[in-house]
């Protein structure tokens, strides 16, 4: 570089060229940048007329010579203290001030060696960075002295610093969360981020323990270089990739898009929390053998560990906390042995030791095809394990055994999910639905095939078979919608299922599990279940009680284990009711009577508005899901008169409130002309529910045309302040196949949630003339899916002609001017 190496503008130059240069890209990048700023640095000292006896020293990650573009540097001015305080202070100002004149995030200390050990003493952080001090400039004895003792103190405090370590990693992930499963994860501070892998090196200097190597060192850079793409995407020193950056962040390191990107983080993720896990039970053995008395062996040779070796399975004994192999396994033998011991580790709450799992993975051969009986028996009771599942899997995908088990896992693997509702990747929500599903297994006759189906469900995902309509009117849509990996996945299933050796019976079940796996959820709250028609669409898919009964408990565990906005008491009752109706439907009961139009309190309801021509409305406290918002069932009576639905909706979105239920009903009780009676379930989306006299008060204006709430939800929109975020998916409106009920025509309607969407909905509808005899309202996370069944004027379903032509009213409603996102 041409740059005076004093010069804090030359240094910013030289910096900047750096970082631009193309051929320069990660490793490399980051110990070139660490040189350049280990020249200024060094010139910068002897520039500064140091007195004896002092040295500048880098510390933490410049000391470990990995500077990402946006890293501080982490220096200390140490010194023997035999010179005058003042030269030093002097000293350090002159270091200090180019620096900070260069643009350059500094952490700065000046230490005697004794006061460094003191710190490093009391603050464990402090002691953490000092393990990696890397000489600068000035005498390198002081530098080496304060290796030798800062190492030293260490090892020697090993067994007190060990637990302080892994309790503020604990700590982190309880903050951060892990790094492989967040949409916008901190790569950093997150479980099996940077942080971890550093606290890894910091394990093996005690000489304790050692991490696994194999795959960390590059998990550790990929990590890195992710972080290096963050900061010159976005321009500054950031560890947190936040959706907006993801794009940019790809595009710096040749990746097709942000999922290529977020795969490649979570699988480095897992790779540095895998190797966390291992190294820190070899500590907790360690640590606990020294806490143990010395035992005697006969021939008085001292033993630390007591170590006992416990069967557990063919091939497989417990040892030290860990299931391992038996010295008679023969794994080159045994292509079931790695099931076999997952299972047993499984079953007994064990981990399957790192070393074990690496000679499975080398040494098993592949099952035959199809497989033994007892790798299906085998793979059940894994599954069947529950909780005590997750590390075991965690450990044979770490060593490729589950891709080698089940090929089709790659392209689920580490697939993130951009959905709120999901809490998980695709693989691991796969897993964790087979969790769920394993204190399910009482309820069915089949547990085997609730297992392996909750396991394969979502194996479409990722798929050439997937696809998602990118919006649009259509007429016909089967129930599941736009779900098209559940298709998809049915093919994939199967194909799984012969491979498993499964009969022909057994295969046809699962792939139909895995056909329908949201067929009842989505018809329990899409659809009317009063309407004959409804539970005949659950009989025609399952086709039998049994097949029912798995596919009921396969819907709670997925939906279980997506996250807590896809599963509800209130869902959980709907999906109940519907398996009620469709298995006396299977057994050839009489479906129960339809519900009454309205009960005593809503028949004088409608009395009351009969005779007074005025709204009556009551509003009663609703059992709400734990910590969820407030929640409210509102009857309401209204003489019947043109609009009322999309008023009545504007109303309450005015009021905040978010509607989770509604249906309709009709009355002529005094024989004075017919009364809508309403029927919601509302939550409020801040603070409390209004009153119902609030709600009265502003319903009679907005019937009297004194109040025109869709002006003012527009007002209101406007005044709100424009932040950035997502732009989400145009609305879907889809007209039912005529199979969906033989009284109504039902539409159903997809679209971003937000105050004031059924005000829109309904504003069309009644615009249109359609009559709504019920409608069914689903919220999950950010999308609403809404199904209407309507009339014409007659009580008929409408015309085909018609139905098209209000989808499409419908549809224009849904879109703000000049916004291709779906509006609310």
């Amino acid at each position: 570089m041409a740059a005076d190496l004093v010069d804090p503008a030359g240094h910013r130059r030289d910096r900047a060229a750096l970082l631009a240069d193309p051929a320069l890209t990660g490793p490399a990048r980051r110990a070139a940048l660490a040189r350049l700023t280990d020249d200024w640095l060094a010139g910068l000292f002897r520039r500064a007329d140091p007195p004896p006896g002092t040295a500048l020293v880098a510390v933490g990650g410049y000391g470990r010579g990995e500077l990402s573009p946006g890293s501080d540097l982490d220096l200390v001015l140490l010194h023997d203290g035999a010179g005058s305080g003042k030269a030093v202070t002097e000293l350090a100002d002159r270091l200090w001030y180019p620096v900070w004149d260069s643009g350059v995030a500094l952490d700065h200390s000046v230490r005697r060696l004794a006061e460094a050990r003191a710190v490093a003493a009391a603050d464990l952080r402090a002691q953490l960075g000092l393990l990696d001090a890397r000489h600068l400039a000035g005498e390198p004895d002081l530098t080496a002295a304060l290796r030798t003792a800062v190492l030293a103190d260490w090892r020697t405090g090993a067994a007190r610093r060990l637990p302080e370590l892994r309790e503020l990693g604990l700590a982190r992930a309880e903050r951060h969360g892990e790094l492989s499963f967040l949409l916008e994860p901190d790569l950093k501070e997150a479980r099996g981020g940077l942080r971890d892998a550093v606290d890894l090196d910091a394990v093996a200097a005690t000489w304790l323990a050692d991490a696994p190597r194999e795959g960390l060192a590059a998990a550790r850079q990929r990590l890195a270089d992710v972080r290096d793409a963050l900061h010159l995407a976005t321009g500054r020193a950031a560890d947190r990739l936040n959706l907006q950056d993801q794009d940019r962040a790809a595009a710096l390191l040749g990746l097709p898009d942000a999922d290529a990107l977020l795969r490649e983080v979570y699988r480095a993720a897992r790779t540095v929390a895998y190797a966390g896990d291992v190294t820190w039970r070899a500590v907790d053995r360690l640590l606990a053998a020294r806490r143990r008395p010395l035992l005697r062996r006969p021939f008085g040779r001292p033993d630390r560990t007591g170590a006992v070796r416990e069967p557990l399975a063919d091939g497989v004994v417990a040892q030290d906390g860990e299931a391992v192999l038996a010295r008679a396994a023969r794994p080159a033998d045994d292509p079931v042995l790695p099931l076999r011991a997952a299972a047993a580790a499984a079953q007994h709450g064990l981990p399957i030791s790192q070393a074990t799992v690496r000679r499975l993975a080398a040494e098993c051969p592949a099952l035959p095809v199809p497989w033994p009986a007892e790798a299906r028996e085998q793979l059940v009771t894994l599954l069947g394990a529950g909780r005590a599942c997750l590390p075991v899997w965690e450990a044979l995908d770490s060593a490729g055994l589950i891709v080698r088990l089940l090929p089709e896992w790659e392209r689920v693997r580490c697939r993130p999910q951009r959905n709120p509702v999901h809490t998980w990747t695709v693989d691991r929500h796969l897993v964790e639905t087979a969790v769920r599903a394993s204190a399910l297994t009482r309820r069915v006759a089949r547990p085997d095939l609730l297992l392996v189906a909750a396991l394969l469900h979502d194996l479409g995902k990722g798929g050439p078979g997937e696809h998602t309509p990118v919006g649009g009117v259509v007429d016909h849509a089967p129930v599941g919608g736009a779900v098209d990996h559940a298709r998809a996945g049915e093919g994939v299933a199967r194909a799984v299922a012969v491979r498993m050796g499964f009969d022909r019976a057994d295969t046809d079940t699962l792939a139909l599990l895995v056909r329908h796996h949201l067929t009842l959820v989505e018809t329990a709250t899409r659809r009317d279940p009063d309407d004959p028609a409804t539970p005949a669409l659950i009989t025609g898919a399952v086709g039998s009680a049994p097949v029912l009964e798995l596919l009921h408990a396969l819907t709670e565990a997925d939906a279980l284990a997506t996250g807590p906005a896809a599963w509800s008491a209130w869902r959980a009752s709907l999906v109940a009711g519907l398996v009620r109706r469709s298995a006396a439907a299977l057994a050839g009961t009489p479906p129960a009577p339809p519900a009454a139009p309205a009960d005593a309190d809503e028949e004088r309801l409608a009395v009351r508005a009969a005779r007074t021509g005025e709204p009556v409305l009551e509003l009663r406290a609703a059992t709400g899901e734990p910590g969820g918002p407030a929640g409210a069932e509102l009857s309401l009576a209204v003489p019947e008169r043109p609009g009322l639905l999309g008023t009545v909706a504007g109303v309450l979105a005015l009021n905040r409130l978010t509607v989770r239920s509604l249906t309709l009903g009709e009355l002529d009780p005094i024989g004075a002309g017919p009364v809508l009676l309403l029927r919601w379930r509302v939550a409020a989306a801040f603070g409390e529910v209004p009153s119902a006299a609030r709600l009265r008060a502003d319903l009679r204006r907005a019937l009297d045309g004194s109040l025109d709430p869709g002006r003012r939800l527009a007002e209101r929109d406007a005044a709100a302040p424009r932040r950035p975020g997502i732009t989400p998916p145009p609305p879907v409106v889809t007209v039912a196949p005529g199979g969906a009920s033989a009284t109504a025509t039902v539409l159903e309607v997809r679209a971003h949630d937000a105050p004031g969407l059924l005000h829109r909905i309904g504003r069309a509808l009644d615009a249109a003339g359609a009559r709504v005899r019920t409608a069914h309202v689903s919220t999950l996370g950010a999308d609403a899916v809404d199904a209407f069944y309507l009339t014409d004027g007659a009580g008929r379903p409408l015309a085909p002609d018609a139905a098209r032509a209000l989808a499409e009213r419908v549809q224009r409603a849904l879109r703000r001017p000049g916004d291709d996102s779906a509006a609310g």
